[in-house]
């Protein structure tokens, strides 16, 4: 009895390290920019929201989650994060991009093609081949949107987490699913004073990324 409760206490003290790891790698190499970070503490918050929406109205959850908490915390990566070599880390953004366990830039605009071009197959074609609800008016193809969107999130979430048990092994997968699900509440304590540090000038968060491991 007592082996296995060690067995277990070892798993579980593995698999928490393994996380630590995950989120400081995320934060230190993409997570420079304090518009980047604040754009995330928005995208935090409203993932929030939207997990309370998913018990109360999944295709309105899936909508604020996509429209808002993608979009902000995209954006943030996309327009305002430095590309270029990462002088902190000293490492460049191709090195970055091969080690990201995630979605990396490429991967992501793959998903974000298809999450935007959905809307325009709904349009066109009501009902997606009988997938969606059959829509007639301007409400019910936001709802269609919705759920298809919500599809695509739990596709996309599953569809890595499978790759990386192939690719590394299952806790990987696990893990890395464990952190997605958990980053908007991670997001909020580690980005909740971002916007204040960007009012104050500080464009760039080197120092923190260089003390807070």
């Amino acid at each position: 009895m007592i082996r296995i409760r060690s067995v277990k206490g070892d798993r579980v003290k593995n698999f928490l390290e393994e996380l630590r790891v995950q989120r400081w790698d995320d934060h230190r190499y993409y997570h420079h920019c304090r518009i980047n970070q604040s754009l995330h503490l928005l995208s935090a918050m409203a993932f929030v929201l939207a997990y309370g929406l998913l018990f109360i109205d999944p295709a309105m959850a899936a909508l604020v989650a996509w429209m808002v908490s993608m979009t902000s915390r995209q954006a943030g990566h996309f327009f305002f994060e430095p590309l270029g070599y990462d002088r902190v880390n000293q490492a460049t953004n191709e090195f970055k991009e091969e080690i990201k366990v995630g979605y990396n830039l490429r991967r992501k605009v793959v998903l974000l093609s298809v999450w935007a071009l959905l809307p325009l197959a709904i349009f066109m074609s009501p009902g997606l081949l009988g997938l969606l609800p059959v829509h007639e008016t301007l409400p019910e193809f936001l709802r269609a949107v919705g759920y298809a969107w919500l599809f695509l999130g739990a596709s996309a979430l599953l569809f890595r987490t499978v790759h990386l048990f192939i690719l590394k092994d299952v806790q990987t997968g696990l893990v890395w699913m464990t952190k997605i699900l958990t980053d908007p509440f991670h997001d909020i304590y580690l980005y909740h004073k971002a916007p204040w540090q960007l009012l104050q000038g500080e464009r760039f968060a080197e120092k923190d990324l260089h003390t807070s491991r």
